[in-house]
C-alpha cells in the first residue's frame, strides 16, 4: 500500500519511532528521503546499503537521472555525418523571418516587415493591368534610397481585370491618371462620357476597388467613396458592386427611411476611420444628398462619382451646390451623352470635377464663349471665323485632358446588330382636322411680341405634341373649349369615350398596334414602349387591357426599392410579361431591359441625349437578340421639325431642351412659324429639306449616285428605306396602314457582313 509524502506525513511517522521505518526498508520499495537529506542523499544511503546484494535499485521512478555530455563526436563515418547534416537542414525555419511568404501570405502578428515593399498583385502576371509602374532605379540609387518609401506597383484585382475589355481597360487607366493629378497637375477630376452600353459602372468600380485598396506608396489611397445617381439607380448600384466584387466588400446604399435613420447611417459612414472601414462605399440619390448635404459637408471623403452627370448642368440649383462644397479632391462625372446645349453648361461641368482649368466663368464667356459664338454666326466675318475656329481648339485640347469618350461602335464586336428605324406616320382625318384647326385659332406666332415667346406658346408645342400622338389627349381641352380647340369637340366620332383607346383615331397608335399584334404572333420577343408623358402610357395599358398583353409600367409613381425588381423580373426569360411601359422622364436613364429586344420610341423629346438614353435600354451587354428600334413620327407636323433640330449635332446650341428658357433662346421667329406649320402633301418633311438624290420615283436608287448623299446633318443613317426593301417583317405589315416614310440605320452591317 503506497503511503502519502506530504511533510506532515512523514513527520509523524518519523516520531512514531524506527522499527517502522526498519521494516518499510525491509519490503524492498523505494524509500523516500529524511526530512534534509534530499534524492541524491537517499538514493547514495540506498547504494552503500546494499544495492549490490538486493539488485534492487531505489532511484525513483518518476524521474530518470539526466545522461552525461560529452565532448566525443556523435558519428565518425564521413557519409553519417553528411546525412545527418542534410536531415538538420531539410526542416524548415517555423518562425517568420523577414519578407517571408509563407501559406499564409500575410505577415505575423507582431513581426516587422523588413526589405522592399512588394505590390498588392503580381504586376508581371499573364493579363496584369498595371496602372502605375515605378520608375527603374540604377544600382547606385537603390543603395541611396530609403527601402520604406520605394514605390510599387499598382495593379488592377485579377477579379476584375479578367472581365475588362480593352476599351474598359484603357478607360480605367485614365480615370486613375486623373484622379491621380498624373495627367493635370493641381487637378484630381475628370468627366466619362462613354456612350451607353460601354461599361462605364463597372469601370467606375474598378477605379473605386483599387484607390481604397492600394497606391503607390503600399497603402490604400483613401478611405471612403461615394457614389451620386438618380433615385432609379441606386439599387442598381448597389448590385453592380455586389456582382463584380462578390461580397468582398460592404456598401451602404441608401434609397429611404425617415429623416432621422438617415442622418444616423450618414453620420456613421462619415465617422469611419482607419485602414479597414467596414462599409467605404455610399450609394445615394442626387434628391437625399440635397436633403442632408449638412451631414456629408462635415468630414472628408476621397472620391465622389456623379452618375448621370449632366444634372449638374446648371451651377446655380441647389444639388450642384451641395456637392461642389463637398470635401473631396477627387470627382468624377458620368455622362453617356456629352452637353451640347449651351457653352456655360459644358463650363458648369468642366467646372464641378476641375475647378478653375478653364478659368472663372466671367473669363470662359470672354475668352471662349463669345469668339466661338460669333465665329458660327452666318454673318460673321473670316476673322471672326478664324478666331472661333482657334477657341474652339484650344478649349478642347483642354477639356480633352480630363474628358474620354467612345461611341458604341466599340460593341459591335460583343453585342448582336441593331437595326434603327425613323417611322414617319400619316395623321388620321380626326387629327389633321384638329390639328387644321388649332393651327387656325390659337395663332401663336401672331402672339409673339418683339421675338419672344409667351406661356401661351409653350402650351401650344405641348397641344401639338399630345395631339400627334392620340386626340384623347386633348380632348378634355376640346370639352372645355380652351384656346384653339374651341369647336373641336364636334370633330370627334359620335358617342366617343375616352374609356376606351380607339387606335384607329391616331397614325401613330395604328402603327404600334400592328407592330405589337405581328411581334407578339410571329415570335417570342418582348417590347419596351417609351413616352415622354404619362397619359400616353395610360393609352398604352389601355390597349394591352383590349389585347390581352401581359405588361408591367415604371413611371415616377414607382417607388425605388420595386423599380429594381420589376426591371429584374422583366429580364428573366420565364417571365410572362411582354411589354415593358417606361417613361423616359422618370426611368430612361442607367436601365438595363436586356428581356426585349424590340423599343418603339412613341414621341420624340427637344433633347436628343433623352432619346438616345431611353433607346439604349436594350442594346446593352447581356442582349443576344437582334435589336429592332422603331421611332414614330408624325409625318409632316412639330415632331418631324423636332427630329430635325435633333439631327444638327454639331452646332453647339441646336438641341433644345424642354424648358421655357431654352425654348425663348434657341428659336428665332422665323422658326416658330415653321414650328406651327402642318404639311399635308409630303410622305416626309424630312426628306424633302434634305433633297435626297438617293430617290428617284419613291424608290432609293442603289448604288447612290456620285457625290449624291442626305445631307451631313443625316449622314449617320444609313438610307431611306421603302417598303420593298425593308427587311424587317414586323414593319412592312404595318407599312400599308400609316407609314408613309422611313429612315433606315442599320448598326454594324459593315463588321457584320450584312449587305
Amino acid at each position: 500500500m503506497r503511503r502519502s509524502l506530504a511533510p506532515s506525513q512523514l513527520a509523524k511517522r518519523k516520531a512514531g519511532g524506527e522499527e517502522e521505518e526498519e521494516e518499510e526498508e525491509e519490503d524492498g520499495e523505494w524509500r523516500p528521503p529524511a526530512v534534509g537529506e534530499g534524492l541524491r542523499g537517499a538514493q547514495k544511503r540506498q547504494r552503500a546499503g546494499g544495492e549490490a546484494e538486493s539488485g534492487h535499485c531505489y532511484g525513483s521512478p518518476f524521474r530518470m537521472p539526466l545522461a552525461q555530455l560529452t565532448n566525443r563526436p556523435r558519428c565518425v563515418n564521413g557519409s553519417q555525418h553528411e546525412a545527418f547534416i542534410r536531415s538538420i537542414l531539410s526542416k524548415p525555419f517555423k518562425v517568420p523571418i523577414p519578407n517571408y511568404k509563407g501559406p499564409t501570405g500575410l505577415r505575423a502578428l507582431g513581426v516587422k516587415r523588413a526589405g522592399v515593399r512588394s505590390p498588392l498583385h503580381d504586376p508581371f502576371e499573364e493579363g496584369a493591368l498595371v496602372l502605375y509602374e515605378p520608375p527603374l532605379l540604377s544600382a547606385h540609387e537603390q543603395l541611396k534610397i530609403d527601402k520604406d518609401k520605394v514605390p510599387v506597383h499598382v495593379v488592377v484585382d485579377p477579379v476584375l481585370s479578367r472581365v475588362l475589355r480593352p476599351h474598359q481597360r484603357e478607360g480605367v487607366k485614365f480615370l486613375w491618371d486623373c484622379v491621380t493629378s498624373r495627367r493635370i497637375p493641381g487637378s484630381h477630376g475628370c468627366i466619362m462620357a462613354d456612350e451607353m452600353g460601354l461599361g462605364k459602372t463597372l469601370q467606375c468600380i474598378t477605379l473605386m476597388w483599387t484607390l481604397l485598396r492600394q497606391s503607390p506608396d503600399c497603402k490604400p489611397e483613401i478611405e471612403k467613396a461615394m457614389v451620386v445617381s438618380p433615385s432609379s439607380l441606386v439599387r442598381n448600384w448597389y448590385n453592380e458592386v455586389e456582382k463584380w466584387l462578390g461580397g468582398r466588400i460592404q456598401p451602404l446604399a441608401i434609397d429611404g427611411g425617415s429623416k432621422e435613420e438617415i442622418d444616423r447611417k450618414l453620420v456613421g459612414f462619415m465617422n469611419q476611420r482607419g485602414l479597414r472601414v467596414p462599409s467605404p462605399i455610399l450609394i445615394i440619390s442626387y434628391e437625399t444628398f440635397r436633403l442632408h448635404a449638412e451631414a456629408l459637408q462635415k468630414g472628408s471623403v476621397g472620391l465622389v462619382i456623379c452618375d448621370e452627370g449632366h444634372r449638374l448642368k446648371n451651377s446655380e440649383n441647389q444639388t450642384y451646390q451641395a456637392l461642389n462644397s463637398l470635401n473631396t479632391p477627387r470627382r468624377v462625372l458620368i455622362s453617356g451623352t456629352p452637353i451640347q446645349n449651351d457653352l456655360l453648361e459644358y463650363f458648369s461641368l468642366v467646372h464641378f470635377v476641375n475647378s478653375g482649368i478653364l478659368g472663372t466663368a466671367q473669363e470662359f464667356k470672354r475668352h471662349f464663349e463669345m469668339p466661338i459664338l460669333k465665329g458660327r454666326d452666318a454673318d460673321a466675318s473670316e476673322a471672326e471665323r478664324q478666331k472661333g475656329e482657334e477657341r474652339l481648339k484650344e478649349l478642347i485640347s483642354i477639356v480633352n485632358r480630363c474628358l474620354i469618350r467612345r461611341t458604341s461602335d466599340i460593341l459591335s464586336k460583343y453585342l448582336p446588330v441593331k437595326i434603327e428605324q425613323v417611322v414617319c406616320c400619316r395623321l388620321t382625318p380626326l387629327q389633321t382636322e384638329l390639328y387644321k384647326n388649332f393651327l387656325k385659332q390659337a395663332k401663336p406666332v401672331e402672339e409673339l411680341k418683339e421675338g419672344k415667346i409667351n406661356v401661351s406658346s409653350l402650351s401650344s408645342i405641348t397641344s401639338l405634341k399630345k395631339l400627334c400622338n392620340h386626340p384623347a389627349l386633348i380632348y378634355d381641352k376640346c370639352v372645355e373649349e380652351e384656346e384653339g380647340f374651341m369647336g373641336a369637340l364636334d370633330l370627334f366620332p359620335a358617342g366617343y369615350s375616352t374609356k376606351s383607346v380607339e387606335p384607329q383615331l391616331s397614325g401613330k397608335m395604328l402603327v404600334l398596334d400592328y407592330i405589337l399584334a405581328v411581334t407578339k404572333s410571329t415570335s417570342n420577343d418582348k417590347v419596351v414602349l417609351v413616352s415622354n408623358y404619362t397619359q400616353t402610357l395610360d393609352l398604352f395599358e389601355k390597349l394591352c387591357r383590349n389585347r390581352r398583353y401581359l405588361y408591367v409600367r415604371l413611371d415616377g409613381t414607382m417607388s425605388i426599392k420595386k423599380r429594381a425588381k420589376v426591371v429584374e423580373r422583366f429580364n428573366s426569360p420565364s417571365s410572362p410579361e411582354f411589354i415593358f411601359m417606361l417613361s423616359s422622364k422618370a426611368g430612361g436613364c442607367g436601365l438595363n431591359l436586356i428581356g426585349a429586344n424590340r423599343l418603339v420610341m412613341f414621341d420624340p423629346d427637344w433633347n436628343p441625349a433623352n432619346d438616345e438614353q431611353a433607346m439604349a435600354r436594350v442594346w446593352r451587354d447581356g442582349q443576344k437578340k437582334t435589336c429592332y428600334i422603331y421611332r414614330l413620327l408624325s409625318t409632316g407636323t412639330i415632331e418631324e421639325k423636332i427630329f430635325q433640330r435633333q439631327t444638327h449635332k454639331k452646332a453647339l446650341s441646336s438641341c433644345v431642351v424642354d424648358e421655357e428658357q431654352d425654348v425663348e433662346r434657341h428659336f428665332s421667329l422665323g422658326e416658330l412659324k415653321e414650328l406651327f406649320s402642318l404639311n399635308e402633301t409630303t410622305t416626309s418633311d424630312t426628306h424633302d429639306k434634305i433633297k435626297c438624290r438617293r430617290c428617284v420615283n419613291g424608290h432609293q436608287v442603289q448604288p447612290p449616285p456620285e457625290g449624291s448623299d442626305c445631307t451631313s446633318d443625316l449622314s449617320q443613317w444609313n438610307h431611306c428605306a421603302h417598303k420593298r426593301g425593308l427587311q424587317d417583317s414586323v414593319l412592312k405589315a404595318a407599312w400599308d396602314v400609316a407609314v408613309t416614310f422611313t429612315f433606315h440605320h442599320h448598326s454594324h452591317e459593315e463588321q457584320r457582313g450584312i449587305p
